[in-house]
């Protein structure tokens, strides 16, 4: 993350700022932006993504928003590589469709569901830095697209059949190294290196560039965003550490046992350290149960 002095990460603005009503207007045009159809937002909800451990409240942020058409839109930054994000985002999506339909209700009561992930680290395989997902049913034998019928578009009032999913946006805003030639391009740019593009005209940057200066925040508000970022750092450090020191050891011996037991012991000092079971598996390269297990058989039972 770039530490910036002019304006805060949007990360910190979702944490701190943006969850004021006040401020709606930057994720307003943020989110119209992106979604390319203007969005008012009506109330930020309490999302139940809450963070386990001190790393996650450094890396993840979320904020659940509902605009006025009672759609659900779910914006999560994330830092650090997750080998599994593709689930996790499923299931949020999941949780968020059950959690806000009432019991008894009928099907077409479900929200529509945008799920917008904010990325730091290379997601999968792509070169590009805007991914757009949706669920479309396409005939096996004859490619054609299933569509609503003329009756179903008028009841529920979408012309297709995606628009009743949940819709996914993936922003892999480290793959992003070119000139803002768009609106949407100047929020990338944004989000990357937390300053303003020149020149700019994207909905929502300049209510940002008033409203997120690092300056005009209290002196209390500022020395927490500094400690944040200085966090950020050391909880970085740590993961590039237990890999480093998975990789020497394992080296070291130059036989499979050896790496095995270099990647014991990187298990159990980032074990040690504090870091997340999921993060361990991802670096380590084996499942979260097999983690489990080495962690346990090294005799730290009790704190799992």
């Amino acid at each position: 993350m770039k530490k910036s002095r002019t304006y805060v990460s949007f990360d910190w603005a979702m944490k701190k700022l943006l969850r004021q009503k006040v401020n709606f207007d930057v994720l307003e045009g943020f989110l119209s932006t992106l979604l390319c159809f203007e969005v008012k937002i009506q109330s930020i909800l309490e999302s139940e993504s809450n963070p386990e451990t001190n790393l996650d409240k450094n890396n993840k942020l979320d904020i659940l928003c509902e605009d006025n058409y009672q759609r659900l839109i779910f914006i999560e930054v994330q830092y650090l590589r997750q080998i599994d994000f593709f689930h996790r985002i499923l299931f949020g999506t999941s949780k968020l469709l059950t959690n806000y339909m009432d019991k008894g209700d009928r099907y077409e009561k479900l929200r529509k569901v945008y799920s917008i992930n904010i990325l730091y680290f290379d997601l999968g395989q792509g070169k590009d830095y805007i991914y757009h997902g949706c669920t479309d049913f396409k005939g096996v034998n004859d490619q054609d697209k299933l569509s609503l019928s003329k009756h179903q578009r008028n009841y529920f009032g979408y012309n297709d059949v995606y628009e009743i999913y949940p819709e996914y946006y993936i922003l892999k805003v480290n793959n992003f190294n070119k000139l803002a030639k768009n609106n949407l391009d100047e929020w990338i740019y944004f989000l990357k290196n937390s300053e303003l593009p020149s020149p700019y005209s994207a909905p929502g940057l300049k209510e940002a560039g008033e409203k997120l200066k690092y300056q005009k925040m209290s002196k209390a508000e500022q020395v927490q965003y500094d400690k944040y970022l200085e966090s950020f750092a050391v909880s970085e450090s740590e993961i590039k550490t237990a890999r480093y020191e998975g990789r020497e050891e394992g080296r070291e011996e130059g036989r499979e046992e050896g790496r095995e037991e270099g990647r014991t012991q990187m298990i159990l000092n980032a074990y040690k350290k504090g870091l997340p079971i999921s993060i361990i598996a991802d670096i380590a390269d084996r499942s979260e149960n097999e983690v489990k297990r080495i962690i346990v058989e090294h005799g730290f039972l009790s704190k799992l």
